[in-house]
Order: structure tokens, then C-alpha cells, then sequence
């Protein structure tokens, strides 16, 4: 007896699609039995799925015993209705049929097949890597984006584009030499203001951070200094901080695109994008990671503008603080949408805050039990990101506590009035008693 086995390959299909896995055999013996396969762990589990056993059904051939017995064609159909990615993998049909000589002998083949199940992406995201971050006004600074696609099989394609147009990016494998020099520069304090500052600092950054870029030329077209005025702060007051430097030369974008398996069989997929950030042409600019797929018909796409912080909404409550009450300055929000993140902190004006701190970063100011002392008190809500800087002032009025007694007190500590005349209401009730 002879027998052949063979399954049809299979493209590649997409999860929740229904699939049909056929195994087709030749032989001029008889069946004992059809069983399908699910290989796992590299071919070392073999789980079946499938099983027809043929001992209790008989094939007759209709053709006369002189002549030549024609081939019989079997042919064994598993279906998967709504496939998913667990279904991935080799899949093998084994055929064993009885040998025609013995009757006792079984003869076996097989074949396998690969089902190749792929999955769209199922979330992309547009983030700021290390957000929230200072802006700098005295030094350019290196500016990452990171775009992440999760829940795809195989891997996507991803791509940055810029205001519509794709970029062309020089592809970074490995981080760059000296990474430390791409990591955001450290805003220098924010009272130093650069009127007070040397010329060369405010020209050249930093003291011993060097030129960043000593091939570009030395920062122009911005006014290096300003005539020192005393500074008249209303109640609520909003400044901006624009960078003392100009980049000339067009950015050089860098690419570095990095996937890892998750435990689902999916990828994640991560695009990062860096290049020298100048906010002033970057400022508004809309950037977007596009992501292209087998399992999607059109590109997926998630977008982001980049925004320096405008018109912060402080808000405090109580409204009317009291002595003694317990105060909260928040930031609500801007007048704009703000990408990356703004980093907040929070300080008092010519002074320490309540607590003795220097500064408090958060976008929330809690102020406890608040002391008539801080009674017109200015503080100042520095809102920033890497593209520019926003200063809020807001002044704290404080009022008398009406719960809290007034007065002076005697040495026993109590209020004269009232203990002379419990003193006395007492002394009474205890004549009366004697008396009685």
C-alpha cells in the first residue's frame, strides 16, 4: 500500500478571521484514522485537535476485482471560525491507513502547515520623553518624542511626519556618544534674571557647559541684555520667557525605532524622534507618528502640536482666607492646549514658604493654618516646558478669624471678663448652699 499526505500552505490571515485547514491524502489502502496537531514549545508538544477514527466505517471500491483498484481520496477539514493569536503556530495532520498485504500493519505519513495570524495595532500614543522638563532660555537643548504602537503582530512600520511631511531622519541604532549631553539643560534659577546676569553668560550659557554647538555661530537677533527697572508687581501678573539664542542652521532629525514581545504574542513598538529644539520655529509646529500595518487597510495615525504654556487659570479657595484656615492655589488649566507636560513650581516672592522651603513643585500650593503674617504675601507659579516658560503672581490676603477670641489675657491664661464672672456666679451658688 501507498500513501501520500498534503496540505495546502495558507496565507496570512488576521485575528478573528475564520480559517480552513485541509489535509489531503492519496492511497489504495485502508483508513484507520485522520488526527490534526497543534505544535507548541518548538515541536516538543504535540496537542491534538482533531480526531476521526475510521474502524467502525468501510470504503468499497464499485470497480470489478480484475481491474486495477483506482486511488481513493481522502480528505480531512478542520475549521477555526474566529482564529486568535494563541492560534499562531505549526499544525500537523497525521493519516494512518492499514496495510493491504498484513491487514495488522499500520502505515503512517503526515504533513504540517503554518498559520501565520497577524493582528492590527490596537493603541498608538505621541509622548515627550522626560517630561515634565525645564525650559532654557540661555542654551539649546535636545528634544525626543516617542511614539508607541502596542497590540500588533508582526511588528509595524512606523514614521514621523511634520506639519503633513514625512521627515527624513538619520537612523540612530545606538544611543549617541556622551548621551548626557542630549538629556534637557537645567533652567538656572529663576530669580537670577538676565539683567543680572554677565554678557558673556547670557550669551554663551552656562558657566562650564562650554558652546553646545561650536560649529554654529554665536546666538543673534535678540536683545543680550536689558536695562535693569525695579519690577511693580499687580495682584495677578503673567510674564513670558523667550530663548536668548537663535538656531540658524534647518534641525537634523535622529530615528531609532526598537520593538519587544509581550507575553500576548503582540509587539510593542517604539519610534523615538530627536533633534536640537528652537522654540521659535518648533512652537506650534504639529508633529504626528503614522504606523503601517498588513492588518490595516489605511495607515493608523496619532498626532501632537507642540505648545509652550499661555495664560495660566490659578484659582484659590477658600476665597476669603481667614487666619488659621487652610489655603490651596491651583492651577486649573491655560488659555491653550500645552504638549509636552508643564513642569510647575511654586515660590514666595522675597521670602521662604510656609513650610521653610525655598520651593514646592506640583500644580498645587497647600498652605496650612495659614498666619495673619502671610497677609499680602506675593507667591509665583513659574508653569514651563521646553518650549518656553510662563510666570503667574497671585497675592494672599488674609483676614481676621472670627471663631478665634480677641483680647488680651490674664496670667491664668483666660479672658478677664468671662472668669471674674464665672468667679462670682460660683462663689454665689456656693453662699446659697452653706446657707440652705
Amino acid at each position: 500500500a501507498y500513501l501520500t499526505v498534503s496540505i495546502e500552505p495558507l496565507p496570512p490571515v488576521v485575528v478573528g478571521d475564520a480559517v480552513t485547514l485541509k489535509c489531503n491524502f492519496k492511497t489504495d489502502g485502508k483508513m484507520r484514522e485522520i488526527v490534526w496537531y497543534r505544535v507548541t514549545d518548538g515541536g516538543t508538544i504535540k496537542q491534538k485537535i482533531f480526531t476521526f477514527d475510521a474502524m467502525f466505517s468501510t470504503n468499497f471500491s464499485q470497480m470489478e476485482n480484475y481491474r486495477k483498484r483506482e486511488d481513493l481520496v481522502y480528505q480531512s477539514t478542520v475549521r477555526l471560525p474566529e482564529v486568535r493569536i494563541s492560534d499562531n503556530g505549526p499544525y500537523e495532520c497525521h493519516v494512518g491507513i492499514y496495510d493491504r498485504a498484513t491487514r495488522e500493519k499500520v502505515v503512517l505519513a503526515s504533513g504540517n502547515v503554518f498559520l501565520n495570524v497577524m493582528a492590527p495595532p490596537t493603541s498608538i500614543s505621541v509622548l515627550a520623553a522626560d517630561t515634565p522638563a525645564p525650559f532654557s532660555r540661555y542654551q539649546a537643548q535636545n528634544f525626543t518624542l516617542v511614539c508607541v504602537v502596542s497590540g500588533g503582530k508582526p511588528a509595524p512600520l512606523v514614521y514621523f511626519k511634520r506639519d503633513g511631511e514625512p521627515i527624513e531622519a538619520t537612523p540612530l541604532p545606538e544611543p549617541p556618544v556622551g548621551a548626557g549631553s542630549w538629556a534637557p539643560r537645567n533652567l538656572l534659577h529663576r530669580d537670577l534674571d538676565d539683567t543680572k546676569l554677565p554678557k558673556s553668560l547670557a550669551a554663551d550659557g552656562e558657566p562650564g557647559m562650554g558652546n553646545p554647538f561650536p560649529t554654529a555661530d554665536p546666538p543673534r537677533g535678540l536683545a543680550a541684555e536689558r536695562d535693569a527697572v525695579t519690577e511693580s508687581i499687580p495682584e495677578t501678573v503673567v510674564s513670558r520667557e523667550f530663548p536668548r539664542w537663535v538656531h540658524m542652521a534647518e534641525p537634523i532629525y535622529y530615528f531609532r525605532h526598537t520593538h519587544a514581545p509581550v507575553s500576548d504574542g503582540t509587539v510593542e513598538a517604539r519610534a523615538t524622534l530627536t533633534w536640537t529644539l528652537n522654540p521659535q520655529i518648533d512652537n506650534e509646529a504639529l508633529f504626528s507618528c503614522e504606523v503601517k500595518h498588513p492588518a490595516l487597510s489605511m495607515p493608523m495615525q496619532s498626532e501632537v502640536t507642540l505648545v509652550a504654556p499661555k495664560g495660566p487659570k490659578i484659582t484659590m479657595t477658600p476665597t476669603r482666607a481667614h487666619v488659621g484656615d487652610t489655603v490651596r492655589i491651583l492651577v486649573q488649566g491655560f488659555q491653550n492646549e500645552v504638549f509636552p507636560e508643564p513642569l510647575f513650581t511654586w515660590t514666595r516672592v522675597g521670602s521662604r514658604l510656609l513650610d521653610g522651603s525655598a520651593e514646592h513643585d506640583g500644580k498645587e500650593l497647600v498652605l496650612e493654618r495659614v498666619p495673619a503674617e502671610l497677609n499680602g504675601s506675593m507667591y509665583r507659579c513659574t508653569a514651563q516646558n521646553p518650549l518656553g516658560s510662563t510666570d503667574t503672581h497671585t497675592r494672599l490676603i488674609v483676614f481676621e478669624n472670627p471663631n478665634i477670641p480677641r483680647g488680651p489675657e490674664d496670667s491664668n491664661g483666660s479672658l478677664p471678663g468671662h472668669c471674674g464672672f464665672r468667679f462670682v456666679l460660683a462663689l454665689t451658688l456656693t453662699v446659697i448652699l452653706e446657707l440652705t
